[in-house]
């Protein structure tokens, strides 16, 4: 077993594993890091090559699916499972919503709302990335994607477009396609730049997840204003588990569940 996580000081105090790698896990760290009453640390999957530094103590990489997942909530006497990750992290929510289930440990979910569509928006709107490949037609086009860089290469499998695709980090192997630019960034990205590289690429459509959320919506508000139809990949229907939408009702309802009674007020 690796080392714990958790020093000689986090005795006695409840326990809480952040799934993270999104806005709001880093958050709601933050937000614990300054909170006495709870030791905290947060869990990365390693898919980001170079991961923001964390406020609370870390471990990047895979527990072993649901089954070692559990096994380790159990031996590290984990009081609380917060699932902050990605919500396109599906498996890795399906896991952790198992391995609660059979550790007995309690787990609450933090996702950000997904977008909505508004007047003047142009969404094709599909359920899976292979429907988003098929969505963009047999025509050439000039297509904008994303998607992250684990699902690109299905668009191998649409040669005659021309594709711009943004990710974190470069995607591996580069795709076989005859005509790929590739961009190297992360968010935030404001509208008014994403109209400027929209027009500068001549961008026909966008493809993007349904990730919701601040600081990738620009794309969506660009495409908007410049009339461009968006191909939105939409979210699966989430674990089966208790929810917030924003880091102060986690924070709220983690008081709820952990603090001494007499905290609340009881």
């Amino acid at each position: 077993m690796a080392e714990t996580l958790f020093d000689m000081s986090a005795t006695g105090r409840p326990r809480i594993l952040i799934l993270g790698g999104t806005t709001e896990a880093r958050q709601l760290a933050e937000r614990l890091a300054d909170n006495g009453r709870y030791a905290a640390a947060i869990s990365l999957a390693g898919r980001t090559a170079d991961p923001r530094p964390q406020p609370l103590p870390t471990r990047i990489g895979g527990f072993g699916g649901a089954e070692g997942l559990a096994a380790w909530l159990m031996s590290e006497e984990i009081s609380l499972l917060v699932d902050a990750t990605h919500p396109f992290a599906a498996r890795i929510s399906h896991n952790a919503a198992t391995a609660a289930e059979a550790s007995g440990t309690p787990i609450l979910a933090l996702c950000r709302p997904a977008w909505i569509a508004v007047p003047g928006d142009r969404w094709t709107q599909v359920q899976s990335i292979p429907e988003a490949v098929a969505a963009l037609g047999d025509v050439p086009r000039r297509v904008f994607l994303a998607i992250g860089r684990q699902e690109a290469f299905h668009f191998e499998k649409a040669p005659q477009h021309s594709y711009v695709l943004r990710s974190v980090d470069p995607v591996t192997p580069p795709l076989d396609l005859p005509d790929v630019t590739p961009i190297l960034a992360s968010g935030p990205f404001a509208e008014a730049k994403e109209v400027k590289l929209f027009r500068d690429q001549e961008i026909d459509v966008v493809v993007a997840k349904n990730s919701g959320g601040g600081a990738t919506y620009g794309k969506i508000a660009a495409a908007r204003t410049l009339g461009l139809e968006v191909v939105m990949v939409e979210r699966h229907a989430p674990a089966d588990v208790p929810a917030v939408s924003t880091c102060d009702e986690a924070l709220e309802r983690i008081h709820q569940w952990l603090s001494p009674k007499k905290d609340r007020g009881v």
